[in-house]
């Protein structure tokens, strides 16, 4: 793979934009090496185009943004390739994660486009039945997430990193990727069988997105400059509280948000029958005839947008969402104040605080 050089100057406070940008050419970079490969060896050429354009198609790179974040944190100084080429490694395993997640849940788009198994499905169509075509590219997309898993590896153990650093590092990874894992088959286990059991529904949030989405980034940026366990676990009453925030606010905006501006159908949520802090606070509150109603609408995969409005009605009548907002606050409230006694540099304070108003005030 090319070398890409990254000053290493001193930076006041994190250049949210400027870890962006270098990401996204060490994935770049990465890819286009990949690309030459296959050529060369006369791979199909389709699968890193698809992979380059998914990751090329949006994102926040929340989970870059906080390894470095995490390395500063810490007391790392500067933008070192070795530190931005492991939060890129980051953001090539959550694209692995959301490739097979869209197949897991039959979804059509992901920020405004195509998903990897629709897209792949519709440029094979030629000379296939319909049905051959989606099960073709759901086969393609589940390998292609493959590759990009592998790939996160690869970027992980060429970032340049030292021995120790490796040894650090690598059991956050492992402990990461497992808790995703767990989290995401929680989520799929109770998928259409909606319930009211409001700590069911968090252990899925906090397993799912808290620890994979904010803790274990931070950790992980924070681990290559040798940090105490003191600095983790204050890194860990941010992030925990954070991430729960931040899922709550995806439940949310899965229901009530805008397609244009989420980039996802409100639809699929209702559809798959996600078992949501939002769902489980309504069925608790609604009366019988509402719950057995909205019972019978969550998971129907083909719910209509007049039923999703029911639905919605339904929620909004227990004033579910009311409740998830002041949630998100509470931990919104939690996270920052666990900022103040933290032994952490002031500039990745002022980030961290940044990144939590982002992640609780979107609208994507």
């Amino acid at each position: 793979m090319t070398a890409i050089t990254i000053p290493a100057a001193e930076h006041r406070g994190l250049d949210q934009d400027l870890v962006r940008v270098e990401v996204d050419g060490i994935l770049d970079c990465f890819l286009t090496e990949k690309a030459r490969t296959a050529a060369a060896q006369r791979m199909p050429a389709e699968v890193t185009a698809v992979l380059r354009g998914f990751l090329a198609a949006g994102g926040k790179r929340i989970r870059p943004l906080l390894c470095v974040t995490g390395w500063q944190a810490a007391g790392g100084q500067g933008l070192p390739r070795s530190v931005v080429q492991v939060a890129a490694s980051l953001e090539m395993f959550h694209a692995f994660c959301l490739i097979h997640d869209d197949v897991m849940d039959e979804s059509d788009t992901r920020r405004g486009h195509p998903t990897v198994h629709r897209a792949v499905a519709a440029h094979h169509t030629h000379g296939r039945t319909g049905s051959a075509a989606d099960q073709l590219g759901n086969s393609a997309a589940v390998l292609i997430g493959d590759l990009a898993l592998a790939w996160s590896d690869e970027l992980l153990h060429t970032a340049g990193l030292t021995r120790r650093q490796l040894a650090d590092v690598l059991p956050l990874i492992d402990t990461m990727r497992t808790e995703v894992m767990y989290g995401q088959y929680l989520d799929v286990t109770t998928a259409g069988a909606p319930t009211d059991d409001i700590e069911h529904a968090l252990a899925v949030c906090r397993y799912k997105t808290a620890k994979y989405t904010i803790e274990r980034p931070l950790h992980l940026g924070a681990a290559l400059t040798d940090a105490s366990q003191p600095l983790l676990e204050a890194l860990s009453a941010y992030a925990v509280p954070l991430g729960e925030a931040f899922q709550l606010r995806d439940d949310l905006l899965g229901v009530f948000g805008a397609p244009d501006v989420t980039g996802k159908p409100v639809l699929d949520d209702l559809r798959e029958g996600k078992a949501t802090v939002l769902i489980a606070h309504t069925l608790q509150r609604a009366h019988r005839a509402q719950a057995d109603q909205l019972r019978l609408l969550l998971g129907c995969p083909t719910l209509t947008e007049s039923q999703a409005k029911v639905a919605c009605r339904i929620i909004q009548a227990t004033s579910a969402h009311d409740t998830v907002n002041h949630m998100i606050e509470q931990r919104y409230e939690t996270a920052l104040a666990a900022l103040d006694t933290a032994p952490i540099q002031p500039a990745a304070a002022d980030a961290l605080r940044r990144l939590a108003d982002e992640a609780v005030r979107r609208s994507t």
